[in-house]
């Protein structure tokens, strides 16, 4: 049994989305909030302290991914070449 089809949009535009889904500028900034708070919970409250090494780990890699996302934005600013593309928009500042 085939899954039914998608509607078709013959001739119609789509609408875009909101600028306030399209900036992941809120989504990377919670994330490292989480890990700094999850990490600073792991280390002050003692039944918690299994947790140190995820906490530690996962804010690493959320500050490691935070600053590729600014390199990245910082790059396709500038235009170079080898930039992502779409970071460029949100220069809503």
């Amino acid at each position: 049994m085939r899954p039914p089809s998608p509607p078709s949009t013959s001739g119609q535009a789509l609408p875009g989305l909101p600028a306030a889904l399209l900036d992941p500028r809120p989504v990377i900034g919670a994330g490292v909030l989480f890990w700094i708070v999850a990490a600073v919970a792991a280390f002050a409250v003692p039944a918690l302290e299994s947790w140190q090494p995820v906490t530690v780990a996962g804010l690493g890699v959320s500050v490691f991914g935070a600053s590729v996302f600014l390199w990245q934005r910082s790059a396709a600013r500038r235009g170079a070449r080898g930039a992502q593309s779409g970071l460029e928009q949100s220069r809503q500042q």
